[in-house]
């Protein structure tokens, strides 16, 4: 059965989920980190991208953005791969692939999964064991949502910035959320879209991404297809 085009739809947040392949390490050190964050910073200029939340864990990466053109979210992907890659490579001593194949994503209902989303992705050190405090984690973007620190790459999205009328409420109402964690059901299903690339949420904003990508944004059937004589 042919692939399903992507979940492309500008304006529209998108979680981006990228493992290293077989699930090795994909950063070896800070300074593999900083370059990664780095040639980010670039590709989000260059293709139309705001970053909401992201987190570098050793193996995997998260974005969470919204991408201004069709195309935003590939180009921003090939270029951070190009780059990226040929720097762990070289440094390595390595060949090949870096990646566990394509990229994973979907495309969230801001309404009920932006936030989630948030704390799904910055609570991905705590949930590891890495740190203690979310705050204690270098390679996130807690620090600027919940903290107030600067971080040039990130752009608050509108759900966030309605969580308060200044900085600091937002950063003292965006803690609070975090510290009650997330519901088990709305966490599985933000891993298993981003997995499997169906679209989560309303039925209403469901029916509109399908009509705007003139594809199913249901979830795929598990296993494989019946045989005949099976159905």
């Amino acid at each position: 059965m042919p692939r399903l085009t992507r979940l492309f739809v500008p304006g529209q947040a998108h979680h981006v989920l990228q493992r290293g392949n077989n699930r090795q390490p994909i950063f070896f050190s800070d300074e593999d980190r900083a370059s990664f964050l780095r040639w980010l910073g670039l590709a989000l200029a260059a293709e139309g991208c705001a970053l909401h939340a992201y987190v570098l864990m050793t193996n995997h990466f998260h974005l969470l953005l919204t991408p201004s053109r069709e195309n935003s979210v590939a180009r921003l992907m090939q270029s951070l791969g190009r780059r990226y890659v040929a720097r762990i490579n070289r440094a390595q001593g390595r060949t090949g692939t870096l990646w566990e194949g394509r990229y994973r994503s979907t495309i969230l209902d801001t309404e009920t999964y932006l936030l989630a989303c948030h704390r799904y992705i910055e609570a991905n050190p705590l949930r590891a064991g890495m740190v203690a405090a979310a705050g204690d984690y270098r390679w996130s973007s807690y620090r600027r949502n919940a903290e107030g620190k600067a971080d040039p790459l990130v752009t608050a999205h509108e759900i966030y910035r309605a969580l308060g009328g200044s900085a600091k409420a937002r950063q003292t109402a965006y803690r609070a959320l975090f510290e009650q964690g997330i519901d088990g059901a709305v966490l599985e299903t933000i891993r298993d879209a981003t997995n499997r690339g169906w679209v989560p949420g309303s039925e209403a904003f469901r029916t509109l991404i399908a009509e705007t990508l003139g594809r199913t944004v249901d979830p795929p059937r598990r296993g494989r297809p019946p045989k005949v004589g099976e159905m």
